[in-house]
């Protein structure tokens, strides 16, 4: 199921910007180009210290952002010790990146909860979340998929989700969509182009 997923995806994202990863200014990237989208902008969730957020509040930076859940086994936490070795390899402009984790688990991801789970991997990382209705409509604009599966009689479960990142350069617009599994010094050398 996840392949098929993954695979509508990468059409979907293909299908918009049919010259693959290098843009109409001549710059190639490893990550999909999806420069021009037409999804994935308004954003308006609580981050994990109380404070309303928008993407205008990271005007100026490049965004790295994701969507996971603390209570997942492999995925997450694998994306954000990713994302931590990134930030490393940016060494001085890594202060010119901001990343964003948003909960698909608005459930069991409280403010508490996520205020000791991202800032754990790095203190610059900001974990957001929004009530159910706020997380479905952010999920439905950012076309993540996400399904609990594995539900047991105690209650516990995991999420199936989309794994991939959306990264947005310095002025806010949506510039690039990374497979999961992406090396951090792929990463990185995507950041310093949009840098």
């Amino acid at each position: 199921m996840r392949k098929l997923i993954l695979l509508v995806l990468l059409v979907f994202l293909g299908a918009c910007n049919p010259t693959g990863g290098q843009n109409s200014a001549g710059t190639s990237f490893i990550g999909q180009d999806i420069t021009g989208a037409d999804f994935a902008k308004p954003l308006a969730l609580t981050d994990h210290t109380g404070k309303p957020r928008t993407m205008s509040d990271f005007k100026g930076k490049v965004v790295m952002l994701f969507f996971g859940y603390t209570h997942c086994p492999d995925v997450c936490p694998t994306t954000l010790s990713d994302l931590k070795q990134t930030m490393k390899l940016l060494g001085d402009k890594a202060n010119e990146v901001q990343v964003l984790f948003i909960t698909v688990d608005p459930e069991r991801d409280t403010q508490e909860v996520l205020a000791q789970f991202v800032p754990y991997f790095d203190a610059r990382f900001i974990g957001l979340r929004g009530n159910a209705q706020e997380t479905k409509d952010t999920l439905d604009n950012f076309k993540v998929y996400q399904a609990k599966v594995d539900e047991k009689a105690d209650g516990s479960y995991v999420i199936d989700h989309s794994a991939g990142m959306y990264v947005y350069d310095k002025n806010g617009k949506i510039r690039l969509y990374m497979q999961y599994g992406q090396k951090p010094q792929e990463i990185a050398a995507d950041i310093q182009k949009l840098l």
